[in-house]
């Protein structure tokens, strides 16, 4: 299926919504180019299913059943299910590493011998000052893109947060503005909840929402009510967002409103299908993380797409696989990361990143051959989004290939591959 629509603030940033409802703020995105066609590489990764995945497709819709049926057929073990980012989905898939040992990297034409050095460990810790320090540079000085992705990777060091969020709650942009009042609440840095509060009163939802979330955060106090009401905002990007929040600040009273305005659906005035489906997959989120389990049927059938303007609903669907970690929909996310689909189509990379991701964040961190074929080419969304999937296979491996991705022309992929080598440090020194 050939991606012809996609907006680029779903494929790389963990503030999903903040940034898609801050980008309407800002008018309308320019479209993104179609997908190029993915080169098959040499490298294969064990990929193992979770429990319940035969049946995996059981609570999906009836119009999407025959192609789960055709997902599970596909299974050559219940309990050890191996896949590989080879355009012949249907071929041998070979066992190499596990999630705690080094992942076996073949380069592809893009890479070179110095993208697969190992950079050892003493050196590893000025390679993450120097990838800090262009994040804070961004974050200040950036362009509006820029510098919300910056912001929002800082929140992993609450100390660099602190520097440059105070300027940051003031800017010019809702979408700075509402990622910082987001990263203040996630690092819980509770010194700046003074200059969040006036945020409450911002003109805009978005940075309203987001100041209610990160006062609660940080224990001063906020009255959710606000966040109700935005659940039946005629902007599905208000919904959207309310609903995000509500789900991470993990209050269950919240679970009523987030049934009815899922109910009420399409019945809020004039909104596009997509727009629609986007807003829908977010409250079905926030019903999961608060324990409503009956959710995770709309967002397993979104992992079906049927046309091309489907793909931006299903990119966020894999990325709430994996942040709710549905392990029954394992299965279908290792037939997302292939070249092909079943029927011989090629599959977006935009779509096979976003779910080595999300099987990332469950346990299996086997898509760096799937990265290595964006990170030099394509477009910069492409080779940003490679940037993030290296960080979150957290290999050590990666590392030299990160290091030249911060020296590329594009702010954008420089901040990515920044927000991918703190993360990739952190956690070898954890290992160590």
């Amino acid at each position: 299926m050939r991606l012809t629509r996609m907006n680029s603030r779903l494929v790389g940033s963990a503030l999903v919504v903040a940034l898609l409802a801050c980008a309407a703020c800002e008018g309308p995105q320019p479209k993104r180019r179609s997908a190029r066609k993915a080169k098959p590489v040499a490298e294969t990764a064990e990929l193992t299913p979770g429990p319940n995945a035969a049946t995996a497709g059981s609570t999906i819709s009836s119009a999407e059943k025959a192609t789960a049926a055709e997902t599970k057929s596909r299974a050559v073990d219940t309990r050890e299910w191996s896949g590989t980012a080879s355009s012949d989905s249907s071929g041998p898939r070979a066992r190499t590493a596990t999630a705690d040992q080094r992942e076996i990297i073949t380069p592809n034409s893009a890479s070179s011998a110095r993208d697969t050095e190992v950079i050892a460990a003493a050196d590893r810790a000025a390679l993450r000052e120097k990838a800090l320090e262009l994040l804070t540079n961004a974050a200040l000085s950036g362009a509006d893109e820029e510098r919300a992705n910056a912001i929002e990777s800082l929140a992993m060091t609450p100390g660099r947060l602190s520097g440059v969020a105070e300027t940051a709650l003031q800017d010019r942009n809702v979408a700075v503005r509402t990622v910082a009042a987001m990263a203040v609440g996630k690092a819980q840095v509770k010194q700046l909840a003074g200059k969040v509060r006036p945020l409450l009163s911002d003109n805009s939802p978005f940075v309203q929402a987001a100041a209610i979330y990160s006062l609660r955060r940080c224990g001063v106090g906020a009255d959710p009510t606000p966040l109700a009401g935005m659940l039946f905002d005629p902007s599905t990007r208000v919904r959207a967002h309310a609903a995000y929040i509500l789900g991470e600040l993990g209050d269950k009273s919240a679970l009523g409103p987030l049934r009815d305005a899922h109910k009420q659906g399409g019945g809020f005035g004039r909104s596009n299908g997509g727009e629609l489906r986007v807003s829908d997959l977010q409250i079905a989120e926030a019903r999961i993380k608060l324990g409503d389990k009956n959710a995770v049927s709309d967002i397993r059938s979104a992992l079906f797409p049927a046309r091309p303007e489907d793909l931006e609903a299903t990119i966020l669907a894999i990325q709430i696989i994996g942040q709710v970690k549905d392990a029954p929909s394992i299965n279908r996310l290792i037939d997302l990361t292939q070249v092909r689909d079943p029927s011989g189509q090629d599959q977006p990379g935009e779509v096979r990143m976003a779910a080595a991701m999300a099987l990332a964040r469950m346990g299996q961190p086997h898509g760096s051959s799937i990265a290595r074929e964006f990170f030099a080419g394509g477009s910069e969304a492409l080779r940003a989004q490679s940037a993030h999937l290296f960080g979150e296979t957290k290999r050590p491996e990666n590392l030299a290939v990160l290091k030249r991705m911060m020296e590329d022309p594009d702010g954008r992929v420089r901040v990515a591959a920044a927000t991918a080598i703190v993360k990739v440090t952190d956690a070898a020194a954890r290992r160590e």
